[in-house]
């Protein structure tokens, strides 16, 4: 599978406080972090080489209403403490993305109230008017946010590459299964390295893992 940088974008999903912040929403309730802030880091990385090389940068941020009537099953019944810490609201510091994230004039800031980038979002259009066939993805969380974007991406006939590094969950064991379905049927798994190195060429191509 090719990965072609004029044709591509980088999708960088949930980079926020929330997820990656020591002060984050999600670290208050005692989760471990520890592994999400280094993807985090790696992600920063591959955003700044994919802004150098002119490729686009689509920064997705989770963010609910003060009331949470946007919020669905999630807020209300499946993560319902979400809620109750006040977690993802608009226009709190918890929904900014993390110091270091400077997206581009050329990049795209995506809001979204559900796990997939593309559920209730406009990226599939923007995807389409801008040419774009190929998804370069990297962000957190890998079995959430990260996976039912791309299981979407896949779908819809996208080459989506995942970069493992730059993936982060707070279970490594989740990570890890998440990584490996999604190398199953969806998108390519690729190291950070072999990602930079994409970025900076005009045409990569990654062979399936034996199955």
């Amino acid at each position: 599978m090719r990965f072609e940088r004029d044709r591509a974008a980088l999708l960088a999903i949930d980079l926020q406080r929330a997820f990656c912040a020591r002060d984050g929403s999600i670290a208050a309730q005692g989760r471990d972090i520890s592994d999400i802030e280094s993807a985090a880091a790696h992600a920063l990385e591959l955003a700044r080489v994919a802004q150098a090389a002119g490729v686009p940068v689509i920064w997705t941020a989770m963010h609910y209403a003060a009331d949470y009537a946007d919020g669905g099953l999630l807020m209300h019944e499946l993560r319902p403490n979400l809620a109750r810490i006040g977690a993802l609201r608009r226009g709190t510091a918890d929904v900014e993305l993390i110091e270091g994230a400077a997206p581009h004039a050329r990049d795209i800031v995506l809001g979204k109230q559900r796990f997939s980038a593309f559920v209730g979002t406009h990226l599939e259009q923007v995807l389409s008017a801008r040419g774009i066939d190929c998804l370069m993805v990297c962000g957190v969380t890998t079995s959430m946010c990260v996976e039912s974007s791309v299981r979407d991406a896949g779908q819809r006939d996208l080459r989506t590459f995942v970069v493992a590094q730059a993936c982060g969950d707070f279970d490594p064991a989740r990570h890890a299964a998440s990584l490996s379905a999604m190398a199953f049927g969806y998108a390519r798994v690729i190291a950070l390295d072999r990602a930079v190195a994409a970025l900076q060429s005009e045409r990569s191509e990654f062979a399936a893992d034996p199955s």
